[in-house]
């Protein structure tokens, strides 16, 4: 396996800085191909967009195909901040016109039924099929209903889940302008491993900020189905200095374990009772998308096994798992991580197409919250290959500072606006 530093990473994959990722690449060497080869990518998100934007950089000469249904796509990280009243929809929403017009990448709006490993085919929902060489899928994640009783996905209108997608959001974000001042919201997020650990605490986070400025006499109860949880000790200060007691937090072990839902009451039961709510936020057990287990990419566990070295699938060759989908080890399920694991994972395509070997690179992961407008915090980490497990770097990464000055949260919101802008930038830009 041959090893490379993160510097000559940073020069093959663009790292988010000064120069921009097609500026760096277009003075760096590609990995051209002799004859034209097809790839597939399934899913047009941080992974799929970034994985089919980087494989035409990489090589030009690379036939590209993006399956995504959706003509727009609405990003889920700051999307807590249209529930907060600091964002619009629109301002979260992006076309793949540039990637069809800018990179050549043949976009297909038509959803993946079935990948066939043996074929080196792809079924489209609409009859037809794709040839491909190799393929990469993002297919995120599905909502894992049947672990909690009486909840169904017809009562996602009622209780929503609003963690992918445009219109679970929306429907969230009408709850709380609909409901009373002096009411109660329920958070319920659930047990690991699911997408964006740290996300429910923004959402409580912002979702007070919201109530405060317009509802402030409204509670938030969190039920959470965990011990403990991300960057815990941050957002309980921060909770205490901006929002007082607005939020208060009780973990599985105290009566945060959700065992049943009635959308029809507005409640939902723990082992300790039940518990009404004028907005539930309910959250569901996660697992890969419909298509990574209609194909056969995902285990027992619901979840896709892969080589951390390639993101190829253990369990069926010459297809490819990235993002949330994957099993990635101590890495978690994330925007970056998926743009990460996509650059990655176009430079092992690229080369197992040319039957070379694939590189060994570090990868990273930033995840940043708002706990207000003008106040976040951020934790960071880099990985790499150890035998076939992805390990933390030793000495790398980090997480905010307790105790600091207001005026760090408010460059650290700062940053994290510039590392969404950038991200965004490299998705679609």
């Amino acid at each position: 396996m041959k090893k490379i530093t993160r510097r000559n990473f940073n020069k093959l994959v663009g790292a988010f800085g000064t120069v921009s990722a097609l500026e760096t690449l277009g003075r760096g060497p590609t990995l051209l191909l002799a004859a034209e080869r097809h790839v597939v990518v399934v899913g047009g998100g941080f992974g799929g967009a970034t994985a089919a934007k980087y494989l035409r950089l990489m090589d030009p000469n690379l036939k590209v195909t993006l399956v995504e249904p959706k003509r727009s796509y609405f990003t889920c990280p700051f999307s807590n901040q249209v529930l907060g009243g600091m964002k619009t929809m629109e301002e979260l929403t992006y076309s793949y016109k540039k990637l069809q017009r800018k990179y050549g990448i043949n976009v297909v709006h038509v959803a993946a039924a079935r990948i066939n490993a043996v074929s080196k085919t792809v079924l489209l929902q609409d009859g037809k099929n794709l040839t491909f060489d190799r393929i990469i899928v993002a297919p995120g994640i599905d909502m894992r209903f049947d672990q909690i009783e009486n909840y169904k996905p017809e009562d996602t209108d009622f209780i929503p889940h609003a963690w992918k997608g445009r219109s679970a959001t929306l429907r969230l974000l009408q709850q709380l302008e609909s409901m009373p001042n002096g009411g109660m919201v329920l958070i319920c997020p659930p047990a690991l491993p699911y997408r964006c650990p740290p996300a429910p605490y923004e959402r409580a986070s912002l979702v007070a900020h919201y109530l405060s400025q317009h509802k402030p006499r409204s509670k938030i109860l969190i039920l959470d189905a965990k011990e403990q949880f991300p960057k815990q000790a941050l957002f309980s200060a921060g909770w205490k200095s901006l929002y007082g007691r607005m939020i208060e937090w009780f973990n599985g072990s105290a009566g945060g374990l959700i065992l049943r839902a009635d959308a029809k009451n507005m409640t939902v039961e723990t082992e300790f009772g039940i518990e009404k709510g004028d907005v539930i936020n309910l959250i569901p057990a996660q697992w890969a998308g419909r298509i990574a287990r209609a194909s056969g990419l995902s285990d027992e566990s619901g979840w896709c096994p892969v080589d951390l070295l390639t993101f190829e699938s253990t369990l069926l060759p010459g297809i490819h798992v990235i993002g949330d989908a994957a099993i990635a080890g101590v890495m978690p399920k994330s925007g970056f991580s998926a743009n990460n694991q996509a650059k990655v994972t176009a430079a092992a395509v690229i080369a197992l197409l040319k039957e070379k070997e694939p590189t060994s690179y570090p990868i990273s992961n930033t995840c940043y919250s708002f706990l207000a407008p003008d106040y976040a915090i951020y934790v960071t980490a880099e990985y790499q290959l150890s035998g076939r497990e992805l390990v933390k770097i030793n000495g790398s990464g980090g997480v905010s500072p307790l105790n600091v000055d207001l005026s760090v949260r408010h460059s650290e919101a700062v940053s994290a606006q510039r590392w969404y802008d950038s991200i965004t930038q490299d998705m679609f830009g």
